[in-house]
């Protein structure tokens, strides 16, 4: 069985991330989205909000489980026998930042990344952009699936 793993905060997931699971699915027979538990990191959304967001988006593909972790992907990744991981370039940056990470873990686990390139649809929409335009109160139902609410607390 080939089991890739999508790590990411998904503060909250985008059409971008949705795109590049959707993408990635005919590749694997099972696709773990991860959600990165980062207590020193600021989240707009609690994990139990951004897990439910990708849960209720991704309803109808039954070879995709939701988990949640923390410390080193590559460890997770060990612990659930994946055979890669899938990640999104929106640009160059993205690529040399990626590339970096994906030798690492490569040499640490001798786990490949399988790289997508996200539309141009799409390729703009990141998800702090996303937050900061959910915190001032602007436009973003364009840029996450609709099951991406937000209410101001």
């Amino acid at each position: 069985m080939k089991r890739f793993v999508f790590p990411g905060s998904f503060d909250p997931i985008t059409l971008g991330h949705q795109e590049i699971i959707e993408r990635a699915l005919p590749f694997c027979d099972e696709l773990i989205i991860a959600v990165g538990e980062n207590k020193e990191k600021k989240h707009l959304f609690s994990l139990e909000e951004r897990m439910g967001f990708i849960r209720a988006t991704l309803t109808k593909h039954t070879e995709i489980i939701v988990k949640s972790y923390s410390g080193l992907t590559v460890d997770f990744c060990k612990t659930i026998q994946a055979n890669a991981l899938v990640r999104g370039l929106r640009n160059p940056a993205d690529f040399e930042f990626e590339k970096s990470i994906a030798q690492m873990n490569r040499k640490l686990s001798g786990i490949d990344t399988v790289f997508f390139l996200t539309s141009a649809e799409h390729a703009f929409i990141s998800s702090s952009i996303v937050r900061e335009i959910m915190q001032h109160g602007g436009e973003y139902s364009s840029l996450v699936p609709r099951e991406v609410h937000y209410k101001k607390k």
